[in-house]
């Protein structure tokens, strides 16, 4: 990637070799109900940002988030400058994700057209 700072590009690999329960979850389901392809990754380096997973065909960025992320600022400023750049960003706890696996499916399928 054009400019990418090499600490964030190692920083996403290491991401991507230790993904959490919850992340393994949601990309199981994800493939399961064929919701991601050939356009879909995970962690994904944006700007400044590293996403969860990403459809860039549907500009559509999903979030699996633990407890550090109650009451983020971070977070806000972050998913601004996502939006800002043209995608919609869906945050799911991971609580939700390993204990309500479909529901969170379906928001997902829900927002893509």
């Amino acid at each position: 990637m054009r400019g990418a700072d090499p600490r964030e590009t190692s920083r996403a690999d290491a991401f991507r070799q230790q993904p959490t329960q919850a992340e393994l979850r949601l990309w199981q389901g994800l493939r399961a109900r064929g919701l991601v392809a050939t356009s879909s990754c995970d962690r994904s380096r944006f700007g400044l940002y590293v996403v969860d997973f990403v459809c860039r065909e549907h500009m559509l960025i999903v979030e699996a988030d633990g407890g550090q992320h109650l009451d983020s600022n971070h977070d806000a400023i972050r998913d601004k400058w996502l939006r800002d750049h043209g995608y919609r960003v869906l945050r799911f706890w991971n609580n939700d994700i390993l204990a309500n696996i479909e529901g969170v499916l379906e928001t997902i399928s829900a927002a893509l057209p």
